[in-house]
């Protein structure tokens, strides 16, 4: 078996994600499946309104999928469904205080630069 070049240009975007899902893990945050983080990262980041129908074409997977997904991080405080009182066939999915701070917390995670933690940043 041929061993990566860990220095080579090709993977380190990959040395980065590692950093970064290691911090994460050891966040304590839930962890999440990568369907529910892009669905959290797309109601987020992306202008709405965002219904069921929207985010599984954008995700090209199914509306049960979206509303699986849905369950969990609505569980968590993450999202909230409305309905929309002009078309009641119509959910829109909100954003919540939670999933705004867990948005904010994951972000850090990516801006922290390589070799800084934040144990080393709360003992200065």
């Amino acid at each position: 078996m041929e061993k990566i070049d860990c220095s080579a240009n090709a993977v380190a975007p990959l040395s980065n994600w590692l950093r970064v899902v290691a911090a994460y893990v050891a966040s304590g945050h839930p962890d999440l499946t990568n369907r529910q983080m892009a669905l959290l990262l797309l109601v987020y980041l992306d202008p709405g309104p965002h219904t069921v129908r929207g985010i599984a074409a954008r995700l090209k997977v199914s509306k049960p999928v979206v509303t699986r997904i849905l369950n969990a991080l609505s569980a968590l405080g993450y999202v909230r469904r409305q309905k929309d009182m002009s078309d009641l066939r119509n959910i829109f999915v909100i954003r919540t205080p939670e999933g705004l701070t867990f948005i904010e917390a994951f972000a850090g995670l990516i801006e922290r630069p390589e070799g800084h933690d934040a144990n080393t940043a709360s003992k200065r």
